[in-house]
């Protein structure tokens, strides 16, 4: 009986020692999910606060407007031409069209307020429309021209009545502009095909886009075919001693090394020591090279250990040097799982911003770079740049900007997961 009592009281003890370590693991797995679900959901309420606030700068207010190019722009009685064009008083143009269009603002405040509801870019639009062709002289035209970023975000309704620094006059001009059907919301092509502008509705992300696949195509040179050629000789010739080891340990120590220190040695090295260009994307480009190369070279170790070593045996029994067993059989299997970790090294390069700042990316940009020694700017930078503008508009194009970027990070990733998933593997 005693020792039937004792196995009972052992069995109650076992029994809720069990039920404790079962509710211990019930809160566990608990509170992991609630963990993820937490990290969802402010996911979400980030990428929606994105969207929503950049979904605006993807479309743009514009005025139609009829314009007339009197002979009387020209400034003297010459025959028309590109040099006769230039001298040509197309903001008096627009100036005058408006005054037409609203024949009873006569003050000089009033008159200041309706001119500036459309973009200052207008002049230039006449301008080049002139240039692309000389018949227009002597006709008018209707336009639809670009508003100013005041009644883009009125119009558009990302500002009310009471926060606007519109007048009322500019609100009754735009309310007849409406009834006439004058005046619309179009696609904001000016977006993606113009470089930065202090004006808001002139800005767009083209030049940066440049800059970045200048930098990224740099990047891409350089890092690859050293971090490769690194990796395979850190894995496959170097013998273990003290200096290989140094290496190994300095380059994973390198990849968690801040980014903002390669901007410093970019700095110190490739401009005040070598004199290379400010802003340029070769210089941003050896700068990101040293910053993604510790990545390269770890994956590439990573993707040459995953080839089994019967591989090798096999390679070497067939009578191939070891030259010719790594570059003919080890390289090939090795190369899905190295283009894998070389792409994602490149989508960090692309989000990259402290570096560049430190080599004078954060420059005011408006060309469009067309080399690699080009005054340019990056993405990344860039919406740094529109982020520190007060103005609503600007901060639509921040939103709209980090948008384009996710997409581009967002592709770069699918596309090492494909080839991964496709030239994987399993051994």
């Amino acid at each position: 009986m005693t020792n039937k009592k004792q196995a009972l009281a052992i069995a109650q003890v076992v029994e809720k020692g069990l039920a404790k370590r079962k509710a211990r693991e019930r809160r566990f797995r608990l509170a992991g999910l609630s963990a993820i679900i937490v990290s969802l959901l402010m996911l979400v309420v980030l990428l929606s606060s994105i969207v929503l606030t950049g979904l605006p700068a993807f479309t743009q207010t514009a005025v139609k407007l009829d314009f007339t190019y009197d002979q009387d722009l020209l400034p003297s009685a010459e025959s028309l031409n590109d040099e006769v064009i230039m001298a040509m008083d197309f903001h008096g143009l627009v100036k005058k069209t408006l005054r037409e269009k609203f024949p009873e603002v006569s003050s000089r405040k009033d008159k200041k307020q309706l001119y500036s509801m459309i973009s200052s870019g207008t002049p230039y639009d006449l301008r080049d429309a002139l240039m692309a062709d000389h018949e227009l002289l002597g006709q008018t035209v209707s336009l639809w021209v670009l508003a100013d970023d005041e009644v883009d975000s009125f119009f558009k309704g990302s500002k009310t009545v009471t926060d606007t620094k519109l007048s009322e006059k500019q609100i009754s001009w735009i309310e007849t502009l409406k009834a006439e059907e004058r005046i619309r919301t179009q696609f904001n092509w000016t977006f993606f095909e113009n470089g930065d502008s202090r004006e808001p509705e002139l800005s767009g992300i083209r030049g940066a886009m440049m800059g970045s696949l200048f930098v990224v195509l740099v990047t891409l040179l350089l890092s690859f075919p050293i971090g490769v050629a690194a990796a395979i000789y850190l894995e496959e010739f170097a013998t273990q001693n003290r200096w290989n080891d140094l290496i190994e340990i300095n380059i994973n120590n390198l990849a968690a090394v801040p980014s903002i220190v390669f901007g410093l040695l970019g700095l110190a090295i490739y401009i005040n020591l070598m004199g290379m260009p400010r802003s340029a994307p070769l210089v941003a480009g050896l700068v990101l090279t040293l910053m993604t190369l510790p990545t390269i070279i770890i994956a590439s170790r990573a993707a040459l250990k995953s080839v089994p070593p019967s591989l090798r045996e096999a390679a070497l029994g067939l009578g191939a040097s070891k030259t010719q067993m790594i570059f003919h059989h080890v390289l090939p299997q090795a190369m899905p799982g190295m283009l894998t970790g070389s792409i994602i090294g490149m989508a960090q390069a692309l989000g990259e911003t402290a570096p560049l700042l430190m080599i004078g990316m954060v420059a005011f940009i408006v060309d469009i770079p067309s080399g690699f020694l080009d005054p340019a700017t990056v993405l990344p930078v860039q919406i740094y740049l529109w982020a520190d503008s007060p103005e609503t508009a600007f901060l639509e194009r921040t939103a709209a900007a980090i948008m384009v970027l996710l997409v581009f990070l967002i592709m770069m990733n699918l596309l090492a997961i494909w080839l991964r998933k496709k030239f994987e593997k399993r051994w």
